[in-house]
């Protein structure tokens, strides 16, 4: 199961580095979060695919962590929970185009958004002190946790604001390689507890 979350990670990265590349000048990764490539050519399905892969890996993740003797009912398994449903969930009700008002697909991609970005640092967290004891998990989940409080609060400044999107892409993509990092220091702690054990 391991190998299958891991090559879901990897797999979930290979649509959204597409998009950037083929959209290359027609929106800034600077002012324009990943959410906004739905409004290029094949973006919702390629957005999609990213967002589930990225899900269904981190969900089997999860499994190789219950296997492992994490509690299948306790706080962390909860958290990767919400992390995956609010990827499903967001990949489900698209984002509302700059500017525009707010509608009800973009109002839950927006709360789908901040229950994912605090949920899986938290779990990582929860991990680390808990579960696998990984200074490396430990450190990216509580980057991963500043970034995420970074990404939400630079959302409230700004998106009412003229610019709307301004540097709310920076802070996203930094937050989303954070995320990565964590996941990955995640299966490789796996991976160390079961050549350990």
């Amino acid at each position: 199961m391991l190998p299958l979350a891991v090559t879901g990670l990897v797999g979930s990265l290979l649509p959204v580095v597409y998009l950037h590349v083929a959209s290359f000048g027609e929106l800034s990764p600077v002012r324009h979060t990943v959410s906004d490539y739905i409004f290029v050519d094949n973006g919702t399905a390629l957005l999609g695919v990213t967002a589930l892969s990225l899900a269904a890996a981190s969900v089997g993740l999860l499994v190789v962590l219950v296997r492992s003797g994490l509690p299948v009912h306790g706080p962390v398994s909860w958290l990767m929970g919400l992390w995956a449903a609010g990827l499903t969930a967001a990949a489900v009700f698209p984002t509302d185009p700059v500017g525009a008002p707010t509608s009800f697909s973009g109002a839950v991609h927006r709360y789908a958004g901040a229950v994912m970005f605090a949920a899986l640092p938290l779990a990582g967290w929860l991990i680390s002190r808990t579960f696998i004891p990984s200074a490396t998990v430990r450190r990216f989940s509580v980057a991963a946790g500043f970034g995420s409080v970074a990404f939400m609060l630079s959302h409230l400044a700004l998106t009412g604001s003229a610019d709307g999107a301004v540097l709310l892409g920076l802070f996203e993509r930094v937050l989303f390689f954070l995320l990565y990092c964590l996941l990955f220091a995640l299966a490789a702690a796996v991976v160390r507890r079961e050549v350990a054990s």
